[in-house]
């Protein structure tokens, strides 16, 4: 958005376009050049106005929201961006002409920000200049690997964004964790806390005040000093399940955020060298015609190698 530097804010109307996503994220992709940290001062502070209102990051834009942003000074010569690959290589478990779900691999962040050039989003958009729209229906962790949807028309993504709400999209992970988990199912409902640090990072912490959770888990097996839990979501809130594991004291191996550090630096030497959260299965109804979509995706090579290494050395201490 040209202008913005000069001493006179500006202000945008959202259009049916540009509706339903982050206020953040629509910063972010307006202010070119801005610092991710800048960004999310102005929403803190209170500078970025939508209906003349403060808003908070998770704001969501509606159609005819009047968004003032305020004048923002940029480098005067942003370095340039480096070119997106034309072919990802992500791949793909389901297409159609509404929707596209890819198996994304650890490591890959769903959108560019916080250091990151290119997302999933923007490489995907980069490889299919001819399709018209393309939108994220849902987030993953950039360390989380698995499914992950997208939506190739407003309309579908609107559904989408609904089923996710009222709780019928069924999403599963696998998750494997430090200790001896004991039950055979168990829910857990803690409430979630989220902050953003002055880097714009989120870190999200149980206490009270936070938003209502809930992650249902089930023991798949256990291996040795570390078990194979299956969590199924019942609301999405932003690092769910690794915050709920952690504060029960299973925290997730790998995991560089909540988990065991010293432990993960052990691991790494073994093989793992990622956190061991897969995306697994989803299970929702097609937004725009009749019939249930059911998909899985397998545990990445680096994951199943790990697994059948844990297997492997709890099955000689038993010896």
């Amino acid at each position: 958005m040209k202008g913005l530097g000069n001493a006179r804010a500006a202000v945008v109307v959202v259009d049916e376009g540009r509706a339903t996503q982050r206020v953040d994220n629509f910063l972010l992709r307006e202010l070119k050049g801005v610092p991710r940290s800048r960004v999310y001062r102005l929403l803190r502070g209170g500078e970025v106005r939508v209906n003349s209102r403060r808003v908070d990051a998770t704001y969501r834009l509606q159609p005819g929201d009047r968004i003032r942003i305020p004048p923002v000074r940029t480098s005067a010569a942003p370095s340039r961006r480096p070119p997106a690959p034309r072919d990802p290589g992500f791949s793909v478990v389901f297409e159609d002409d509404a929707l596209l779900v890819i198996d994304k691999p650890s490591g890959v962040a769903v959108h560019g920000g916080s250091g990151v050039s290119f997302g999933v989003i923007e490489q995907l958009r980069a490889a299919r200049p001819q399709g018209r729209f393309l939108e994220l229906a849902h987030r993953l962790d950039r360390e989380t690997s698995g499914l992950l949807i997208l939506a190739k028309k407003r309309s579908a993504l609107v559904a989408l964004h609904a089923a996710l709400r009222e709780g019928r999209v069924v999403k599963r992970y696998l998750a494997l964790v430090r200790g001896a988990w004991t039950r055979a199912e168990r829910t857990v409902e803690l409430p979630l806390r989220k902050r953003v640090t002055p880097e714009g990072a989120r870190h999200v912490s149980v206490g009270e005040g936070g938003q209502a959770s809930r992650t249902d888990f089930r023991l798949v097996e256990r291996c040795g000093d570390f078990s194979l839990v299956e969590a199924t979501l019942a609301t999405g809130r932003t690092h769910q399940i690794r915050v709920h594991l952690a504060h029960l004291g299973f925290p997730i191996a790998g995991d560089d955020r909540y988990g065991d550090f010293e432990q993960n630096k052990r691991l790494a030497k073994r093989g793992l060298k990622r956190m061991f959260l897969h995306a697994r299965a989803l299970g929702f109804d097609h937004p725009l015609r009749a019939g249930r979509i059911e998909l899985e995706a397998p545990l990445p090579d680096e994951l199943a190698r790990f697994l059948a290494h844990a297997r492997g050395r709890a099955d000689a201490q038993a010896v």
